[in-house]
């Protein structure tokens, strides 16, 4: 099915198309199984007006696309954009209730204020709901953020991006940091720390990337990307072809710093400081499982100190 925007006032469908029309959506999924099955099971679809009820289930039929209907109601309802996620998902899913098996995302369950996981208990600092974002505190002990980054210290190189045409690593003024690679299980602290993130994330060990290594000194900047894969480009297409999309993104602040250096959403106004063994996890996709727009985000400049970050990044298959 090729799924296209359609506009509130224009049965038609005759509407420009997002950077993911034509992209296959997974089936509807839930961000946060506590509190998004509830507000699902409050049959979101009926607390709309009747036209849009309508309107929300003809387009549908049609095979716009989810979030160029939720654009739509949010602009011409207006309405709030959760309500108009979960109504489009209510009415997919009384048309298709086959389609109910939800498929599992990465994952941050915040329903209590500190996390218990197998060998320790994290904080949550911060949680937002759409696009999903949680800053964590605790995740690593001093001494474990000491030793990773010590593990990395004759391995940095000056970082690299992917290339959209060609896919391939090349040096970019954008991103002026240093990198490093650490993988999976290549000392039993890093093992450790994979099956806590893996714990934390309700995401396996096998679907995870090794741990990159980022490294700021003053100055060195990463600015506004995206982490999810561009299906449209064909170089960054090809890294879809052996693990999938990355999910979601898990960063470890492994220092603190004096001045700068934060993580920066500009399209929801978020700044989220290094706290040396906090952490940020946000997922890369909505709800329905498509690259989402809003997590752009910027490693801001460092302006006093050193700051390093370990990247994790989970995913669709094993990797």
């Amino acid at each position: 099915m090729n799924f296209s925007s359609c506009n509130a006032n224009d049965s038609q469908g005759h509407h420009p198309g997002g950077p993911f029309a034509g992209v296959l959506p997974m089936p509807v999924s839930l961000s946060h199984p506590a509190q998004e099955k509830s507000i699902m099971q409050k049959n979101a679809l009926q607390r709309l007006p009747a036209s849009w009820q309508h309107w929300v289930t003809e387009n549908l039929a049609k095979g716009c696309d989810p979030e160029g209907m939720v654009a739509q109601m949010e602009r011409d309802g207006p309405f709030d954009r959760t309500l108009a996620e979960f109504a489009i998902a209510d009415a997919h899913l009384q048309s298709h209730p086959e389609l109910f098996v939800v498929p599992k995302l990465p994952e941050v369950d915040v329903s209590a204020n500190r996390i218990v996981l197998p060998d320790r208990t994290v904080d949550v600092l911060l949680s937002v709901a759409i696009p999903r974002i949680v800053v964590l505190g605790n995740v690593l002990s001093d001494d474990e953020c000491d030793a990773i980054a010590a593990m990395s210290r004759t391995r940095f190189a000056r970082s690299t991006t992917i290339d959209n045409a060609s896919g391939i690593n090349r040096f970019d003024d954008s991103r002026t940091s240093e990198s490093a690679h650490i993988q999976r299980g290549e000392t039993e602290l890093i093992a450790r720390i994979d099956a806590r993130l893996a714990a934390l994330s309700g995401w396996p060990v096998d679907h995870g990337e090794p741990l990159q290594l980022q490294k700021y000194q003053a100055g060195n900047e990463y600015r506004p990307h995206f982490d999810w894969f561009d299906p449209a480009l064909a170089g960054t297409a090809k890294h879809l072809e052996k693990s999938g999309q990355r999910l979601a993104t898990i960063i470890l602040y492994l220092t603190d710093v004096e001045e700068g250096g934060g993580t920066s959403f500009p399209g929801i106004g978020l700044d989220v400081h290094p706290q040396k063994g906090g952490a940020l996890f946000f997922r890369n996709t909505t709800p329905y499982g498509v690259p989402d727009r809003k997590t752009q985000h910027a490693g801001l400049p460092v302006e006093k100190g050193t700051k390093i970050i370990a990247n994790k990044w989970l995913r669709e298959k094993p990797y």
